[in-house]
């Protein structure tokens, strides 16, 4: 599917892309307190196509269309209430914010309009030297400082939330300079898509957990019965137990790609294989997309112990991602 733009601006306008290196530039610590990769991951990338084309750093398709910032997605809304913290990622002073905005999905029924504040509640920090970061989709009631107050390096902001033009929690990152956007990832230069060589922004510790990806998995657990889209956003499955209808592996991938092959297996605590299932190719990209094999249950309780299962996505005739989870009934 593809996800909701998230590219809400909030007081100012973006411009495409700057494609130079641009002097006295801040460096960019990790802006979320999640670990990438185990606790959060990249949902979308700079779109650095200047026509109706998308194209991230990579000159591949983990972006959209006129995207402006970095996505950087939590695993679910059960992660969000526990609260995630988002953070300065450089020093600087507050000279914008909006609080107050409703966490809602623009995709629930008789959600308000978000024209003019699509960027939800939000905060923006001047760098200096024209150089601007802003902080989108906060929870409504979490922002932590004023305008005209000075920030550290990781200071907390706000909390990630729902608000703006999202359906699901995430930080939408965004870098300026002097009003133009700057992709934090940088790009190296290639001719065959038309990037030119940019510095990233990171610092050395930043980089090393953003990694780039052609895809990630998400979510990964157990259920008593059939999962769908919602209920893995909602965070609230339910475990199985002994004498549960069934039990079921199910998994939420991101970043797949078209003719990607989704193959799942469960297997018992004696190793037998209980489900498998090997989906069909997929038709086109999918911005995320859900998958799950399970058994049901037939005669007396499940036999106690621990029950596994694994996920593998085969792309061009590899695996491109793999996964391996478990759970004690």
């Amino acid at each position: 599917m593809r996800m909701a733009p998230a590219t809400g601006i909030l007081l100012a306008m973006a411009a495409p892309a700057l494609t130079q290196a641009q002097p006295a530039a801040p460096r960019l610590s990790l802006p979320i307190a999640c670990v990438v990769g185990r606790t959060c991951e990249v949902q979308n990338y700079v779109d650095r196509d200047p026509g109706p084309a998308a194209r991230d750093y990579r000159c591949a398709g983990r972006t959209y269309d006129g995207h402006t910032g970095v996505d950087l997605r939590i695993p679910d809304m059960a992660a969000q209430r526990r609260g995630v913290d988002v953070l300065a990622a450089a020093p600087g002073r507050v000279v914008r914010l909006r609080d107050g905005e409703p966490d809602i999905s623009i995709r629930a029924p008789g959600a308000p309009s978000v024209v003019g504040k699509a960027c939800g509640n939000a905060v923006v920090v001047d760098h200096g030297g024209g150089w601007e970061t802003q902080y989108c989709h906060l929870a409504r009631g979490s922002v932590r400082v004023a305008v005209g107050q000075a920030v550290t390096v990781g200071q907390p902001l706000g909390r990630i939330g729902l608000s703006g033009a999202t359906e699901f929690p995430h930080l939408h990152f965004q870098v300026r300079r002097a009003g133009r956007t700057v992709d934090p990832f940088g790009s190296a230069a290639d001719g065959r898509c038309g990037l030119t060589a940019t510095p990233p922004l990171w610092t050395r510790e930043a980089a090393a957990g953003l990694t780039y990806k052609t895809g990630a998995v998400l979510n990964a657990g157990f259920a008593a019965g059939p999962v769908d889209m919602e209920a893995i956003e909602d965070g609230r499955i339910a475990a199985p137990g002994g004498s549960s209808p069934m039990v079921a592996a199910y998994v939420r991938m991101i970043g797949l790609q078209k003719a990607d092959v989704i193959e799942l297996v469960l297997a018992g605590p004696d190793g037998a294989r209980l489900a498998y299932s090997r989906l069909a190719p997929l038709d086109h990209d999918k911005a995320q997309y859900m998958a799950y094999v399970g058994k049901r249950r037939s005669g007396g309780p499940w036999r106690p112990g621990v029950y596994r299962a694994q996920v593998r996505v085969h792309r061009g005739g590899r695996v491109a991602l793999a996964k391996h989870f478990a759970a004690r009934l």
